[in-house]
C-alpha cells in the first residue's frame, strides 16, 4: 500500500489549516487531500477529524457516500468500462472481463504497481 510521506503529511496539515473554521469545508479539505496523497486513508481521515473539529464518522460517511473519493490507492490511470444497458448488449461485460483477465484485478481493484484501476460504471 501507498505509504504517506513527511512531506504529504505537511502538505495536508497546510489545507486543513487553511479551511478551519469555514463552513462547508469538509468536501474541498477531502478533495484537496486526496490530490496529495492519491487517497484518503482513516489515518488521513481522522487529522481531518480532529483539524476542522468534525466527528470522524462524518468524514467516514462523506468519503464513503461519494465515488470520487477512495480509501484505497488508485492507479495513474483508470479505466472505466460502461456497463448500462446499451453498453451491455454490445458487450460491455465482456470488455469488463477481458480487462479483469489481463489487468489481474477486480471491479474497483488497481494493480500492485499502481498504473491502473478499473472501474463499471452505467
Amino acid at each position: 500500500m501507498k505509504e504517506i510521506t513527511e512531506e504529504m503529511w505537511t502538505e495536508i496539515d497546510g489545507i486543513i489549516d487553511r479551511y478551519q473554521g469555514k463552513p462547508g469545508a469538509l468536501i474541498p479539505v477531502l478533495e484537496e487531500c486526496q490530490n496529495v496523497s492519491g487517497y484518503l486513508p482513516m489515518e488521513v481521515q481522522q487529522r481531518i477529524s480532529q483539524g476542522l473539529g468534525i466527528p470522524g464518522s462524518t468524514v467516514y460517511g462523506v468519503v464513503t457516500f461519494y465515488s470520487f473519493f477512495t480509501m484505497v490507492p488508485r492507479g495513474r490511470h483508470t479505466i472505466k468500462v460502461c456497463l448500462g444497458t446499451a453498453c451491455y448488449v454490445r458487450g460491455g461485460k465482456e470488455n469488463l472481463d477481458f480487462l479483469q483477465r489481463e489487468l489481474g484485478v477486480e471491479v474497483k481493484g488497481t494493480t500492485e504497481d499502481l498504473r491502473f484501476s478499473l472501474d463499471s460504471v452505467r
